[in-house]
């Protein structure tokens, strides 16, 4: 569920209507909900209720700042990837002396800086960078503390690009070889065995995998246990929000209505499948969700540009493009688009839904039933707070968008649009072309 409705005819977050910010700020624009942030987080503590959780927000879902310090107030650690997510969270006032660091390809650089900081775990995703990481503790002079990543050849039933699970991904260590992994972390003098980790994959919209993954690496939790004395397991993140009929899943009556065979996995479910594995163990568990916690608490808000009118489809041509929001050209992913201002008495149109970027992938939806709407009016792409601005891009020399946090009945500016200026401001010309 979030905060994102229809107050009469006008689309609010919260109790921010949208219009007014894209009227002040322009588009495109990302705008977050603080409150669906923090009833996505309570839910998930909630779910799991009965065990000892850390939550570690994954950064690379939304990495702005103020969503970072906001969390963090909440009482989140991070999931981070790599060394600039660590500054960012540091930027952002909170420390990673409860956070995680993961990822295949640590650099030394990386490592150093993430033990300097005091990091709570590094998730050791092969062999060569457990011996990396060894040598750096060693010329720091601490012990470094790790988990490893334990692959569990589970298939999450996901899109094949966000899958992590799988033997034939490139994440983790097979369970098969694990027991031998540990053992020859154990024997090294600057590592400290701290827990064990996986995750496999994100966007789960069904609680099997997930438990299926837990009972293979459960019993291997319990060994390690034992006699290593881990005190953590991390069961990863992964778990999906609603992206069709994303607007109407806002209101708990459209929850109530659906069969329960047919709605969407919810916290509560993830957690009364989860705990009844993961209780017995006596672990502390850790949680890695980033999607989940912010995918459906932001929309993009565009402009439209034109309507084209072709001679077998309408094309409604809007400001934003795939370098704002690449979900849709790089999965095929869908995003549900709704008006600002809502006209039940306008008839209905059929388009394509494009940016205006020089390229036929620049397209977000194919033959999309809309409300008709016209040159200069404002639409909103739903579930658009993950994996948006943080994979957005400068693609045919666009501008970065703006992005907006909403509190209650106030909004800001917490990342201003980019400038030219700002653009090329690293760039130059040798004075060798300067003629």
């Amino acid at each position: 569920m979030h905060h994102f409705r229809y107050v009469g005819q006008k689309l609010h977050c919260e109790s921010v209507d949208l219009a007014a910010v894209a009227q002040l700020y322009g588009t495109p624009t990302y705008v977050y909900s603080a409150q669906t942030m923090a009833d996505n987080f309570s839910r998930l503590a909630q779910g799991l209720a009965g065990l000892e959780v850390q939550q570690c927000y994954a950064l690379k879902a939304n990495s702005n700042l103020a969503l970072l310090r906001h969390l963090a107030n909440l009482g989140a650690a991070f999931d981070l990837v790599s060394g600039g997510e660590i500054r960012r969270v540091l930027a952002a006032g909170a420390d990673v002396r409860s956070s995680v660091f993961a990822g295949v390809g640590k650099t030394e650089a990386e490592i150093r800086f993430a033990l300097e900081q005091g990091i709570f775990a590094l998730h050791v995703e092969s062999e060569p960078e457990l011996e990396r990481i060894n040598h750096i503790a060693g010329t720091l002079g601490v012990r470094a503390p790790i988990s490893i990543r334990v692959n569990p050849d589970v298939d999450a039933n996901t899109h094949a690009k966000i899958t992590t699970g799988k033997s034939d991904n490139k994440f983790g260590i097979p369970l098969a070889q694990a027991a031998g992994a540990y053992e020859a972390a154990a024997k090294f003098k600057h590592i400290e065995l701290r827990g064990v980790q996986m995750h496999i994959g994100s966007q789960l919209t069904e609680v099997g995998p997930f438990v299926e993954a837990v009972e293979k690496v459960g019993p291997f939790a319990a060994q390690l246990k034992t006699r290593y004395g881990i005190t953590y397991f991390s069961i990863g993140g992964g778990l999906g929000i609603v992206y069709r009929d994303a607007l109407a899943s806002g209101d708990p009556a459209w929850w109530a209505a659906l069969p329960p065979a047919h709605r969407p996995l919810t916290p509560e479910a993830y957690g009364a499948a989860l705990v009844p594995l993961l209780r017995p163990l006596g672990l502390k568990v850790l949680l890695e969700h980033g999607r989940y916690i912010v995918g459906n608490a932001g929309v993009l808000l565009s402009r439209v540009e034109y309507l084209k009118r072709g001679a077998s489809r309408n094309f409604l041509v809007l400001d934003a493009a795939m370098n704002d929001l690449v979900r849709p050209a790089m999965y095929e992913s869908f995003h549900e688009v709704v008006p600002l201002q809502r006209d039940t008495a306008r008839p209905a149109l059929v388009a394509d839904i494009v940016g205006p970027i020089c390229e036929s992938g620049d397209c977000f939806a194919k033959a999309r039933q809309i409300q008709q709407v016209g040159e200069g009016e404002h639409v909103a792409f739903m579930s658009a707070g993950a994996y948006g601005y943080t994979m957005a891009s400068r693609y045919n020399s666009r501008l970065m968008p703006a992005e907006v946090l909403v509190q209650g009945s106030r909004f800001e500016l917490v990342n201003a649009r980019e400038t030219f200026e700002t653009m090329i401001a690293g760039e130059k010309i040798p004075a060798s072309l300067r003629h």
